[in-house]
């Protein structure tokens, strides 16, 4: 019985006149499926690989969580003591002092009539087992070389396009200029501490605030800098979570386990409204797509009124024959079904292989002082793609219920009599 309803369905979506499978307009329903479920798809993977390449940027130059130790100076006293109570806390894998602040920096020896501010990055370039960042983990293994120079002034390293701005080479002469260990002289003037550095390479993150901004220096020689005398003293502890997603629970552990005066922050948080705007876009594109998915749900429906219309003395003499009203609701539902499930397989196939295109060939470049990446990431999420593909197939049927019910509720005379 469900084959002769198949047949049915199958034969009703044809053209009346022509030997071909499907009708124009039953075309053009499947075509609407067919852009919907893929436009859904290539979209949704690239706001995924956005929000992905944005995320491994920003982790491979950030802790998962900051220890801070709250005060007028925003220092810490006896780093040693606090990393070794905080490594107790399960979840924590590294912990490293670090110390942060805002410099600006002036050519040496070539002149000074450009300066350019920065975020100075003093970072340990001891080794540890577990590096909390990627980009300390460079640093330590020698890949970004903040060893003795040979001029014997303090390394640095600079993002590659903060680099390319100010015309800088490997062995140039930099002078840093702190904005923080500011001193009077005797006659009321301010007196910022200025040093001497040798710029030892770049680094490139591929994300253009980082490359524009960072630099890093060793510890010593911020501390320098910042008039530390104390090597126990620093900016806080930088620690590294197993599970980066759990950094905000393991962050809490910390904070109860120092209790005050130390504060913690964790990476989710301090960048919570960019990725509450990232999946604010996502949702937002995902919902203004899907209604290309339900504008073809409409052509679904004209589809099958029409063919109700012009089938009905057909299916006046199915029911003469004896065929139920529920058998003759389920072969138009099966039309619907049909157009849903080939449009949508179609889109999702065509979708998944736009999708590979873009990853594998790196067709569209984006500026990144924009879009924070130079080219359109992808990352297909595979609950993505059930939740578009089960949503068009129920939208499909949806479109079905209108038409299958005016279908059943012709009865066998007048439908046979219709003209």
């Amino acid at each position: 019985m469900a084959n002769v309803d198949w047949f049915l369905a199958r034969r009703y979506l044809g053209a009346r006149k022509s030997e071909g499978f499907l009708s124009l307009i039953t075309w053009i329903a499947l075509g609407g499926i067919t852009v919907g479920v893929t436009a859904l798809i290539v979209v949704l993977a690239v706001m995924t690989g956005a929000q992905e390449d944005l995320r491994a940027k920003i982790l491979d130059s950030t802790p998962h969580v900051f220890v801070l130790q709250m005060g007028s100076a925003l220092r810490m006293d006896n780093w040693q003591a606090v990393r070794d109570t905080v490594l107790t806390v399960e979840g924590v894998e590294a912990a490293s002092p670090f110390l942060l602040t805002t410099v600006g920096i002036l050519r040496g020896e070539q002149g000074s009539e450009y300066g350019q501010t920065a975020d100075l990055y003093g970072v340990s370039t001891e080794v540890q087992e577990i590096p909390v960042t990627d980009m300390e983990g460079r640093i330590q293994s020698g890949e970004l070389d903040l060893g003795p120079t040979e001029s014997g002034l303090p390394p640095v390293i600079l993002g590659s396009r903060l680099a390319e701005r100010m015309l800088l080479f490997p062995g140039d002469t930099l002078i840093l200029i702190s904005l923080e260990n500011v001193r009077t002289d005797a006659f009321g003037g301010f007196n910022p501490a200025i040093r001497r550095f040798e710029m030892t390479g770049t680094f490139h993150t591929g994300m253009y605030d980082f490359d524009i901004r960072n630099i890093y220096a060793p510890l010593e020689s911020a501390q320098d800098l910042l008039g530390i005398d104390d090597a126990s003293r620093v900016g806080g502890l930088g620690l590294r979570i197993s599970d980066p997603w759990a950094a905000t629970e393991v962050g809490r552990e910390v904070r109860q386990k120092l209790g005050f005066p130390f504060s913690v922050e964790s990476w989710i948080t301090t960048n919570q409204s960019l990725f509450a705007a990232l999946r604010l876009e996502k949702l937002a594109m995902g919902l203004i797509l899907y209604l290309i998915v339900v504008v073809a749900a409409f052509n679904i429906i004209s589809t099958l009124v029409m063919v109700v219309a012009d089938k009905t003395r057909e299916i006046g003499v199915l029911k003469a024959m004896g065929m139920p009203d529920r058998r003759i609701l389920r072969v138009f539902m099966y039309q619907g079904l049909w157009i849903g499930i080939i449009g949508t397989s179609v889109g999702t196939g065509l979708g998944l292989f736009l999708t590979w295109l873009l990853d594998r060939y790196e067709i569209i470049k984006i500026p990144p002082d924009v879009y924070f990446v130079d080219r359109l990431p992808v990352s297909l999420q595979p609950l993505d793609v059930v939740w578009i593909v089960v949503a068009s197939i129920l939208v499909a049927f949806a479109a079905t219920v209108y038409p299958a019910l005016q279908a059943a509720r012709l009865g066998p005379v007048e439908a046979i009599r219709h003209e």
